[in-house]
């Protein structure tokens, strides 16, 4: 007799594992299944292991540019294999954190490939052989994997995934990045910090093409001026591997074609949803090149089967998806009889993006051109880092943040950062933007000094003609 639950969570990453223990909380009796490790990409192989890399990279820049700070540090250099192990031993850590939260919220684990056979039928193939699960709801959050090129399929030694490049083999001395979104310019930034010699192409205009231009334009100044090489309009038409590295022809911006060597390259040009081979067909579940379709609470169109994360509508991002997991955690609650919690839809208009490059991105709401498409009459502001205290005394006075607001209204529309700590200081903008705020309640604000906060309080002055200290 199989086992019967009130929900099943298939795939345990950071909205799986998330909606699991809010259904807990709740009272239901909730399992989760997973094939690899507990904690999914984001924990094991994604958010977590790579700031840990980026860490190490930024520490390293500083004792580099110790003198900058009146300091001496001499002989400075770097063990990649010291840092790698640095980098798995955080991920490791977490993921015996998740472990222990399972167990905490009484969660049953089964570790193996799950396959939806009917609504609220799972099918889990591991160690123990074949279980057969059964649940009022089983929500679906297996996550995504890197797409890979064509012409470029990774090998682990000289095409990479963002997982080769977290756990490379060797130090590359030429490196080239195709795709400028999160997930490649973290990975240029920290090897252009470790040494390496750092090419991006980018086939958009402008790298972190999601961004503002404003912010783009700041950081592909930036990167340049720490030694990296950035070619946007540009596209990788052709890789081929020898044995001491490879070759690729790249197309310009001028539509002529070159061929450069490299020691290695990182694929970052998207992910592809793992819906393959779960039963999504079997019960007629929608979905569009595997994106999985639901409603704002994650329901799908089958009765009882919910889905959450990269599996479903964008943006791709470990925070989006565990909100979503928690909202489909409390929809599945009430449906079950629980008339004290209150759901909210998600609204994907208030998720924060951040980048962890140096210097740092982040950004919530429309940018200034997306406003403006939108029909709204805006009014934007735009502070320096070099006009705050603080940042000049952190010898990181480069960057700005910039607020967009409906010149009708004074709804805050949108914030866009560049600079130091900037993906700590968003949050700021969407509590503002939750709370529906405008420019006078932010201007109202008292905001504490010295900080980098305070950046934030004069960018919103700055769109009304009130900044202090520019």
């Amino acid at each position: 007799m199989s086992d019967q639950y009130d929900l099943i969570v298939l795939g345990s990453g950071p909205g799986g594992y998330v909606a699991a223990i809010r259904a807990a909380q709740l009272g239901l009796k909730t399992a989760i299944v997973e094939r690899e490790n507990l904690g999914g990409i984001c924990l094991n192989w994604g958010c977590i292991p790579t700031k840990a890399l980026l860490r190490s990279a930024e520490i390293f820049h500083y004792m580099s540019h110790a003198k900058d700070y009146g300091l001496a540090a001499e002989k400075i250099s770097a063990d990649l294999h010291a840092v790698v192990a640095r980098s798995r031993g955080v991920a490791k850590q977490l993921n015996q954190g998740v472990t222990h939260l399972m167990k905490k919220n009484k969660i049953a684990v089964f570790m193996g490939e799950g396959k939806l056979l009917a609504p609220g039928k799972l099918e889990v193939k591991g160690d123990k052989g074949t279980e057969n699960l059964t649940a009022k709801h089983i929500i679906v959050a297996t996550g995504a994997r890197a797409r890979d090129l064509p012409f470029a399929k990774a090998d682990g030694n000289r095409v990479w995934t963002y997982r080769h490049a977290m756990t490379p083999k060797e130090m590359p001395s030429k490196l080239l990045v195709i795709g400028s979104g999160a997930i490649g310019i973290e990975f240029a930034s920290f090897y252009n910090d470790m040494g390496a010699e750092v090419t991006v192409v980018e086939m958009m205009d402008r790298i972190v093409p999601v961004e503002d231009a404003d912010v783009s334009a700041f950081l592909e100044k930036a990167l340049k001026k720490q030694g990296m090489t950035i070619l946007t309009g540009a596209g990788v038409e052709k890789i081929d591997v020898t044995a001491s590295g490879i070759k690729a022809a790249i197309k310009g911006k001028d539509g002529k074609l070159a061929t450069s060597d490299f020691s290695h390259v990182i694929v970052a040009v998207g992910i592809v949803p793992n819906t393959e081979n779960i039963g999504l067909e079997t019960l007629g579940i929608k979905a569009e090149r595997g994106i999985i379709a639901i409603d704002d609470y994650g329901r799908t169109n089958v009765p009882g089967v919910w889905a959450i994360g990269d599996v479903t509508p964008g943006p791709w991002l470990a925070h989006k998806a565990s909100h979503e997991g928690v909202i489909a955690a409390e929809s599945i609650a009430r449906e079950l009889g629980n008339k004290e919690v209150h759901p909210h839809a998600m609204d994907r208009r208030n998720i924060p993006g951040c980048t962890y490059c140096h210097p740092q991105v982040a950004s919530v709401g429309l940018t200034e051109a997306r406003a403006k498409e939108a029909g709204y009459t805006v009014k934007a502001g735009t502070f320096p880092f070099i006009g705050n205290g603080k940042a000049i005394a952190l010898g990181e006075a480069e960057g700005f943040i910039k607020t967009v607001f409906d010149a009708k209204t004074g709804e805050l529309l949108g914030a866009h950062m560049v600079g130091a700590e900037v993906t700590e200081l968003i949050q700021g903008y969407v509590v503002g933007k939750t709370l529906e705020t405008t420019e006078a309640e932010l201007m109202a604000t008292v905001f504490p000094h010295p900080t980098l906060s305070e950046m934030m309080h004069e960018s919103v002055l700055a769109a009304y003609g009130r900044a202090l200290h520019i």
